[in-house]
């Protein structure tokens, strides 16, 4: 076989097709290169090395097998390999297969090309290249743009595309194509800096400030050059969700710059960006700018630049390289992020020296291979319904990208993509979040939990200063788990008006509870179990024997508290906590029953006694719960007659003493139970409950459509269930509140989630039995739910005609019969 012997930086390129001047990610070769030839000859297999050396996966392919360059079996076909390629995070479309008509007849989604004798027809979608001399130029090719920027793939249903830069809406985009790896998040934000544009990270669990007005710390922006986005210039922005990398285009009359960025979910803190276009419009600037958008910092000797931001408590330390110079650079950084100290910014170069260490093409590689490996255990796909399946794939990467894998995540209600909310903790994290990741990812479902623990002591402090016992955690939480909670705010009108969640909303201590229990339903944690997790049921179900109050019948009730519907504050024995709190006192004691811990038997009983006699406001008549005491006494008004377009804000719409006074529901409440503690409500009293409270809920909180779709789900009310869905699905894609730019609604996308796996899969763990009960609707051929329970994966495929569960070994399950 021929190799051509120029240097591969003098080599011209105009000899190959179009559709070859591109970086690709993997080459398979065919080991017949030609006529009596073989590419086994050492030129080309040097090449090979180069580019695997280089980052890029290589493979020979036989008439039986295709190997890797050492010989060891990859897979029995190419199509085989696609499919593992597709595992480690490489799309088909990243694939380049070269080879005669036996190896590239099933290489669907991969460049193909046919090499050796000139074939009679080139297969479909293919090259036909001829003479292996071609194919060793194909090589060195390929060889020489390892320094391109790597394309993103653009598999249908996993890729965001974002065309041009609308003032309006620009900063809605940015949020929208935001970069995290649960311990930083970047936004989409364009490499060229504009006017529209406001270039935002911001690391998990670092807070600025005291009490109401703590908020989450801007970190240093890294992912901005020194280039002005051109009048001219038709700006393109695809983020890949399997890959987890944002590219991004800018064509002007002097030609097309591209930029590809990625924040490692392989090493969280670590940032990478790679840019080539002509000088004018690709200049690498300052590597490094603080959150106003100064080019700040301490340059070190060898040209790094560091920034350090420090927080009330801990602190990071980002530093970042430039190599290159105008006309393409790659940008290399580490962040390191500390909830206890100020890191030194010593700690930072260190971090920086293993991220040069390890170069640009090995990071990219490991970050496409582990967001592969997240998607094949949390992946839910819809057959049917192309558009829903795009909306649900973005929240749940959104949602993966929102929550660290270790330590403590503290995760606030637009998670690390805005500062919405201030990046204060509420209740979304530990019922709407979490389930996910317990279902899916259980570590971070722990680092959620984590979070909580190390506020245990905070908690019964607040329990303490109020004359309570056992732990009262806050409504709005940030560093030391001291309730953040606003004490007023203004309304539209400029009016000031009190916040009473943080004295009344206590839910949320049941909530907490709740969490640990659902992560140790599927994960079956035994050390967890016996541990924190048990301190927390104790100390939650102390706080509820302490709070409720009996009457002479002996009747447990509690009082002056606001429930999830949030209009009407507040109120005497709300369902939603009543319900909860019973479910926690009973649950705290079935866990000091197996684990033990200090706890007398007459304050175990005091637990079951009070649980027992509290009121939840069931009518076994009309099978209705009471949403708290004298809600059917008040205006029977019926927001869906009002306002037939819903979600709606009430209190806005109607007033809010008007609401107040009316059966206007915020959100899910009494139906919230159905949801969460299916086995703690009457089992007939879904749908009478749907058919009341629904109609007269206005949706005013993003948290309810997720939870209408998978009760309506579970009714078999598939127009209503699917209507919700997409709502909740395009909440952010739309900027449905007109807050996105604030920061997505991670809590919403946890709620997707459970409408999918809860709601129209019907999959929860029972005991050590995972259970499908599913619901799917006409239009949907499948539903196909991935998820690992207590340790082993699990794909569950529901089709109009049955059920399919592919686990691993020892996995139990079980269908439900109807």
């Amino acid at each position: 076989m021929t190799v051509m012997k120029r240097p591969v930086q003098d080599r011209p390129t105009a000899s190959l097709p179009e559709p070859l001047q591109e970086r690709f990610e993997a080459v398979v070769v065919g080991q017949d290169g030609g006529p009596g030839e073989r590419v086994d000859g050492r030129a080309v297999q040097a090449t090979l090395g180069a580019l695997r050396s280089r980052g890029m996966a290589v493979f020979i392919a036989t008439d039986a097998r295709v190997e890797d360059l050492d010989g060891q079996v990859a897979a029995e076909s190419v199509a085989a390999l696609l499919d593992r390629l597709w595992e480690r995070g490489i799309a088909p479309e990243l694939v380049l297969v070269a080879g005669d008509d036996t190896l590239v007849g099933k290489s669907a989604g991969a460049t193909v090309v046919l090499v050796g004798a000139a074939p009679t027809r080139a297969p479909d979608g293919g090259i036909v290249l001829g003479g292996a001399d071609r194919l060793g130029a194909l090589l060195e090719e390929q060889l020489r743009r390892r320094d391109d920027v790597p394309r993103a793939g653009t598999t249908r249903g996993w890729t965001l595309t974002l065309d041009g830069l609308d003032a309006e809406l620009e900063r809605s985009h940015e949020t929208l194509l935001v970069l995290g790896d649960g311990v930083l998040g970047t936004n989409g934000s364009p490499l060229w800096s504009n006017s529209h544009s406001a270039p935002r990270a911001l690391a998990g669990g670092l807070y600025i400030g005291e009490g109401p007005m703590t908020e989450l710390l801007a970190a240093p922006v890294w992912h901005v050059a020194s280039t002005e986005l051109p009048a001219l210039a038709r700006l393109r922005r695809v983020l890949d969700l399997r890959a987890g990398v944002l590219h991004q285009t800018l064509s002007t009359p002097e030609g097309e710059a591209a930029a590809l960025r990625f924040s490692s979910l392989a090493r969280p803190g670590t940032v990478a960006m790679r840019a080539h276009g002509p000088p004018a419009l690709v200049r690498p600037g300052v590597p490094l700018r603080d959150s106003e958008g100064r080019p700040a910092g301490e340059d070190q000797a060898d040209g790094a630049s560091t920034l350090r931001a420090r927080a009330t408590e801990g602190g990071l330390v980002a530093t970042a390289i430039d190599t290159g110079e105008a006309g393409g650079f790659e940008r290399l950084g580490a962040y390191v992020v500390d909830t206890a100290r100020l890191p030194t910014v010593a700690r930072g170069a260190a971090a920086l020296q293993r991220t040069r260490k390890a170069g640009f093409d090995a990071l990219l590689s490991e970050h496409r291979a582990a967001w592969a490996e997240r998607w094949e255990h949390a992946d839910v796909a819809i057959v049917g319904d192309d558009e829903l399946q795009l909306a649900v794939r973005f929240a749940l990467f959104q949602l993966m990208g929102s929550v660290a894998s270790s330590g403590e995540a503290a995760v606030g209600a637009r998670g690390l993509t805005g500062q919405g909310y201030r990046g204060h903790v509420f209740w979304d994290t530990d019922v709407f979040v979490l389930p996910f990741f317990a279902a899916t990812h259980p570590p971070a479902a722990k680092a959620i939990l984590a979070y909580r623990i190390r506020r245990l002591p905070a908690a019964m402090a607040a329990a303490r200063a109020l004359g309570f016992k056992g732990a009262r955690f806050p409504w709005e939480s940030a560093q030391r788990g001291i309730d953040v909670t606003p004490a007023y705010a203004r309304d539209h009108t400029g009016r000031i008006v009190p916040i009473r969640t943080g004295h009344h909303e206590e839910h949320i201590v049941a909530d907490v509870a709740w969490a640990v229990d659902y992560y140790l339903a599927w994960t079956g944690d035994e050390e967890f179990a016996a541990g924190p997790g048990r301190d927390l049921y104790v100390e939650t179900a102390r706080y509820w024997a302490s709070r409720v109050r009996s009457d002479r019948a002996g009747r447990a009730h509690i009082y002056g508290v606001i429930g999830p519907d949030e209009y009407h504050e507040p109120v005497d024995d709300n369902a939603y906590t009543n319900v909860m709190a019973r479910w926690n006192l009973r649950r705290a004691a079935a866990a000091v029953d197996r684990y033990g811990g200090e706890v007398s038997d007459t304050e175990h009983d005091r637990w079951l006694e009070t649980a027992d006699a509290i009121v939840d406001g069931y009518n076994p008549n009309t099978g209705l719960y009471e949403e708290f005491a004298g809600f059917f006494r008040l205006e029977p008004l019926v927001i869906a007659d009002v306002a037939p377009h819903r979600p709606i804000a009430a209190d806005l719409l109607l007033g809010a003493e008007r609401v107040a006074g009316a059966q206007v529901v915020k959100q899910a409440d009494v139906l919230m139970l159905h949801h969460l503690l299916p086995d703690e409500v009457h089992p007939a009293s879904l749908a009478p409950n749907l058919d009341f409270y629904e109609p007269r809920t206005a949706h005013g909180s993003s948290l309810s459509p997720a939870i209408h779709a998978s009760l309506f789900a579970r009714a078999e009310r598939f127009g209503r269930a699917l209507q919700a869905l997409r709502l909740a699905a395009r909440i952010d894609l739309d900027d449905v509140t007109g807050t996105t730019a604030g920061g997505l609604h991670v809590a919403t996308m946890g709620g997707l989630w459970q409408a999918l796996a809860f709601g129209f899969a019907g999959v929860r763990p029972r005991g050590d039995v995972l259970t499908v009960d599913p619901r799917l609707p006409d239009g949907w051929e499948a539903l196909e739910v991935r998820v690992r329970f207590r340790g082993v994966p699990a794909r569950i495929r529901i089709r109009q005609d049955g059920v399919a569960v592919d686990g691993g070994p020892g996995l139990r399950w079980e269908v439900l019969e109807r």
